[in-house]
């Protein structure tokens, strides 16, 4: 990088904005890590502001200086349309208390639901695979299109230049975060070790077979990092995944070895996890104890519905990367070190047993 830049991380603490700000501060970048609570890290200046109240925002946001905004939160909400007015509003205010500040590039991270619809139509129809960036936009509401809409506006405005960022199932470190597979599958994998329960498989038969992709947020950060700072990537919407292509019949007993339980496919009919972990908060709280864990509420770690979304699907889902191998990015992650590497930090956290 050759000179100092200054990122605005909003949603610091979640498992995009938590690994980006980290990799940024260790790349000598000046670092704001925006959240409603967010936490101590280090190289990772805290603002405390709510999106949704423009103007304590735009009071946090007043004193600082600002080169980069990287936007990777999201609020869920019952409804698409409440997901469109609520993360709508959210964007908007952001960049109207941004609007003094010279801001060079603002980069928003959705994800894969662009091509597969939202939540509540999930898969109904969805874009032929491989999703290419160019694929058109789908009928129907979808707040990931309101907000690169609220982005591209916000661009022509203010005169940065932006990136979209449409990661696949992202793995890695968070803690409290609402979508997180890799965390999710370790205490899953933890209750079953602990209970003498298989590792059952607990999508369908159809994600068991096909061939998917990951994405690791270590990498996802660099990807973000890297369409900031070059100016071929600007303006450009980009897939982001390992580059490696799996079948999770192949990689789950690989899971199950690393806690040495029972691998099992998907039984018919399939048995997601929010329906079969539906009193595993004591039974977390137990092992917490036993094990001296630092976190006791399993809600502070999983996300089983989220899980189930992404294995219970009845559709091919495989994200083409042209856009980042043609202007240069080659950055790779082999998708089993992704997971390894993730236990044993949660181990070495004391998250898991």
């Amino acid at each position: 990088m050759a000179e100092k830049r200054t990122a605005l991380v909003v949603g610091s603490t979640g498992i995009t904005g938590g690994n980006l700000a980290t990799h940024l501060a260790a790349n000598a970048w000046k670092v704001y890590g925006l959240a409603r609570n967010p936490k101590p890290s280090p190289g990772v200046d805290p603002v405390a502001a709510d999106l949704l109240d423009p103007t304590a925002l735009k009071a946090a946001l007043a004193p600082l200086s600002i080169t980069d905004v990287f936007y990777t939160t999201w609020l869920r909400q019952p409804t698409e349309a409440e997901n469109i007015r609520v993360n709508g509003t959210m964007m908007e205010n952001l960049f109207a208390a941004l609007t003094d500040h010279k801001i060079r590039h603002a980069a928003l991270t959705t994800g894969t639901k662009h091509y597969l619809g939202p939540f509540e139509s999930y898969g109904q129809s969805a874009a032929e695979t491989p999703f290419r960036e160019d694929n058109p936009r789908l009928p129907g509401e979808n707040f990931y299109y309101t907000q690169e809409d609220i982005l591209y506006a916000a661009s022509a405005r203010q005169g940065f230049t932006w990136s979209v960022h449409r990661p696949h199932t992202i793995i890695g470190y968070a803690h409290g975060n609402a979508m997180n597979m890799g965390v999710t599958l370790a205490v899953y994998a933890s209750i079953c070790r602990e209970t003498g329960q298989p590792f059952v498989f607990p999508g369908s038969d159809f994600q068991w077979n096909a061939l998917t992709d990951v994405v690791d947020a270590r990498l996802l950060a660099t990807h973000l990092e890297w369409a900031a700072i070059t100016p071929a990537a600007h303006n450009v919407a980009f897939n982001v995944v390992n580059g490696d292509v799996f079948r999770w019949r192949w990689l789950w007993p690989q899971l199950a070895a690393r806690f040495g339980v029972e691998a099992a496919g998907p039984p018919n009919p399939i048995a997601p996890l929010e329906t079969r972990m539906q009193n595993a908060a004591l039974v977390w709280a137990d092992i917490a104890a036993k094990y001296d864990l630092a976190e006791p509420d399993i809600d502070r770690l999983v996300s089983w519905w989220h899980t189930d979304a992404d294995l219970g699907r009845e559709l091919a889902c495989i994200n083409d990367m042209s856009n980042s191998r043609s202007l240069g990015f080659t950055a790779y992650q082999e998708t089993p070190a992704s997971f390894f590497d993730l236990f044993t930090l949660l181990r070495k956290l004391r998250l898991i047993p």
